[in-house]
């Protein structure tokens, strides 16, 4: 059996960001290449959910949300494949995302994926 014909199944990944001075500034600055990145995700089938964990705090006067960390629904062929997506994007790359909490683990969704 090719790879290419491998059943995909599906994977959970949280991926906070780190918390030092910075971390917010770091994120805002690589955000639309993420986006980018995750948009071919998306389009190819690979990433079916995903979005911007926001922090539990008040938000300020302005109404703004602190995004503290991603989270997503991949649908793949191997955990693997999922870490090199998740190690390759310019979160991980530009020190957004903090690598020693990332956690990814297989998924059984209890309802339906769009």
């Amino acid at each position: 059996m090719s790879s290419e014909s491998a059943p995909r199944s599906l994977f959970f990944v949280y991926a906070p960001d780190k918390t030092d001075e910075g971390a917010v500034e770091r994120r805002l600055s690589v955000r639309s290449k993420h986006l980018e990145g995750a948009r071919a995700s998306i389009a190819s089938g690979l990433i079916r959910i995903a979005g911007a964990i926001i922090d539990k705090a008040p938000p300020p006067p302005d109404g703004s949300k602190k995004m503290i960390g991603s989270t997503f629904i991949f649908e793949a062929k191997s955990i693997d494949e999922v870490q090199k997506i998740i190690e390759s994007d310019i979160y991980y790359t530009s020190g957004v995302w903090d690598p020693e909490k990332i956690v990814i683990n297989p998924f059984a969704a209890a309802t339906p994926i769009p």
